[in-house]
């Protein structure tokens, strides 16, 4: 892959690939820990890669982390201490910063490499938030920094690559590794998870992560929306020790939002918080059909 105007295939699984034309190289190369790249799309603008999988496109950045971020930064009730799991690119860390409330927000992520080419090629998801005064940032490895740490978070996020066969993501959606979450998380605590694509034919991953948070929290709340740059609607879980998202109004919402500081968003509003929530029926059929997936047995995502 070289030179201006090329074609890259991206291999969703053996049965789907998308040819996506790219019109400039920013940075091809790999890390100690996954193969990246970068490039300019002229319908997606900056898009970014890793092991051949899009992660995020300029084009809708803000709708992927908007929807990770406000629905369980609005649901608590005066969140101030936030963990990150993940995400690399800055942009969760930009998005977690927009509230007021938070008096720290610490991000753990185990590529160092990535987060510096993502602050050289993709400044605006970060926004000067990996230099905030209120943003701590660490390079370890997610199970073993929430194993290891006595923090008690408020919220907690996980922006995590989907668990492909050897890479270090596989544990990381397991129900031991949901539980020590759970035990870091106050006694209002909410955790969020991207969870994957939430497709009619591809939704396994997605039910499961559901399923599984369902074994350790009393309150689960599967949600999703569509990403343009993905081609795919996206799936997404919010658990809870307490709050339900549902009981919400979106009176509230836009109180909280307005109480916290956070700033005009580009496709959060309140009115759309409950419809995230909405599932179609053949999702609301597949969250049957999910596993709780434990150490020994964890869902494999093969590309």
């Amino acid at each position: 892959m070289a030179g201006q105007g090329f074609y890259f295939i991206e291999p969703f699984t053996e049965d789907f690939l998308r040819i996506l034309k790219a019109e400039e190289v920013l940075f091809q190369g790999k890390t100690r820990y996954q193969l990246v790249h970068c490039f300019k799309s002229r319908i997606f603008g900056k898009m970014l890669f890793l092991d051949g999988r899009i992660q995020s496109a300029q084009v809708d950045e803000a709708i992927f982390h908007e929807t990770l971020v406000h629905p369980g930064l609005i649901l608590h009730p005066q969140p101030k201490k936030v963990l990150i799991l993940g995400g690399g690119e800055g942009a969760t860390l930009r998005e977690v910063l927009r509230y007021g409330c938070v008096e720290r927000a610490t991000m753990v992520d185990l590529d160092r490499e990535l987060v510096e080419i993502c602050r050289r090629y993709f400044p605006e998801w970060s926004k000067g938030a990996f230099s905030h005064p209120k943003a701590r940032v660490l390079f370890r490895e997610a199970r073993r920094f929430v194993e290891k740490t006595a923090q008690i978070f408020d919220v907690v996020i996980s922006d995590l690559t989907e668990p492909l066969r050897g890479t270090p993501s596989v544990p990381l959606f397991t129900k031991e590794f949901f539980a020590r979450i759970h035990a870091v998380l106050g006694k209002e605590g909410v955790f969020v998870l991207q969870a994957g694509s939430a497709d009619p034919h591809y939704f396994q991953f997605f039910a499961s992560c559901a399923r599984t948070l369902g074994a350790v929290f009393p309150v689960v709340r599967p949600y999703w929306t569509f990403m343009f740059s993905f081609s795919l609607p996206w799936g997404f879980v919010l658990a809870s020790k307490k709050a339900d998202p549902l009981s919400l109004k979106k009176e509230d919402i836009a109180r909280r939002l307005r109480e916290r500081k956070v700033g005009q968003l580009k496709f959060f509003h309140p009115r759309l918080h409950e419809s995230f929530f909405s599932l179609p029926a053949y999702l609301v059929r597949a969250m049957k059909k999910g596993r709780v997936l434990e150490d020994k047995t964890p869902f494999i995502w093969e590309a």
